[in-house]
């Protein structure tokens, strides 16, 4: 090949890529007039575990918004913004349109990406009207001043337009659809934990890519924040449990064994701890009807001296 000839490759194959990579966006065109449901606003905060990650650490108050929790990965370290409504440092700016295109397209104002340590695979099968709600409910809290430092993500994964490939890879952007064979509870289990819960986001192992395993999708693995291990939470993993017991669970943080929860899931139960009988047993049901899968090998522990 000719040196004009690689040249000729080089910008098509840049060009492709430029292509592939443009970061989508939600169009306030397209949104039709709509009056927010606060309550349910305030059932999709919960359920999305937005103060989980984004209330300050070390502070009693989950509807203080103004990020900082440090979330260790095998990328780097990123630091979860400030989502409350203050207008310098927190979302306090954002039109809906900006809310609706950052998770769901996970794409943030400034028309760049955000890394996918932002649950925005998951987020993407919200319902319109739930991530609406969720707006206008997190436009009712307390601004909370304070500029989250930058995430510490070393080359090359620090090259944003590159997350554009990745999300060619692992997002279908498809909308959550409800299945006729099941009932309406098993459904809206079934919406609760593959969207706004983002369950598999840390209950399923990943590949070299940082891309969910399809096929071992809940069935466990390394803890993406570096120590311990997230259990399989298939019929491999919680055969012993009943409907109600999951259900108790995702009230209380109590295991069948009289255990409780630890690690960031003690953070979740104080969402899912918010959130209607009904719905806990929405997704109880739907957790229990995982087919069994086999997730990857624990490491065997090493020995200690004695």
């Amino acid at each position: 090949m000719t040196f004009l000839g690689l040249i000729v490759a080089a910008a098509i194959g840049l060009a492709v890529f430029w292509w592939l990579t443009i970061p989508a966006v939600v169009s306030s065109t397209m949104l039709p007039p709509y009056t927010p449901d606060l309550a349910n606003g305030l059932t999709t905060f919960n359920a999305g575990g937005c103060s989980s990650c984004h209330a300050v650490p070390g502070q009693p108050d989950r509807l203080k918004l103004g990020g900082g929790l440090a979330v260790p990965s095998p990328f780097g370290t990123f630091y979860v913004p400030n989502i409350s409504p203050d207008m310098s440092d927190g979302i306090g700016r954002w039109t809906e349109a900006d809310f609706l295109t950052a998770v769901r397209k996970g794409t943030s104002p400034a028309g760049t990406h955000y890394f996918p340590a932002f649950p925005y695979p998951s987020y993407q099968h919200a319902k319109l009207e739930d991530i609406r709600d969720l707006f206008a409910y997190l436009k009712t809290l307390a601004p909370v001043s304070g500029k989250v430092r930058d995430h510490d993500v070393p080359f090359p994964f620090d090259i944003r337009r590159n997350v554009g490939i990745w999300k060619w890879l692992f997002l279908d952007g498809k909308p959550f659809m409800a299945d006729a064979a099941h009932s309406a509870q098993w459904n809206r289990g079934a919406y609760l934990v593959n969207s706004l819960g983002h369950c598999a986001e840390c209950h399923s192992p990943r590949n070299f890519l940082g891309g969910i395993i399809a096929a071992q999708r809940f069935a466990g693995g390394p803890n993406p924040e570096g120590e311990g291990w997230v259990p399989n939470i298939t019929q491999k993993g919680l055969e012993e449990w009943s409907v109600k017991d999951i259900a108790y669970f995702l009230e209380t943080g109590q295991t069948p064994d009289g255990d409780s929860a630890g690690g960031a899931m003690v953070r979740v139960i104080r969402n899912t701890s918010q959130l209607s009988p009904g719905d806990r047993d929405a997704i109880a049901d739907y957790i229990k009807s995982l087919p069994p899968v086999d997730g990857p090998p624990r490491p065997k522990k090493v020995a200690k001296d004695s």
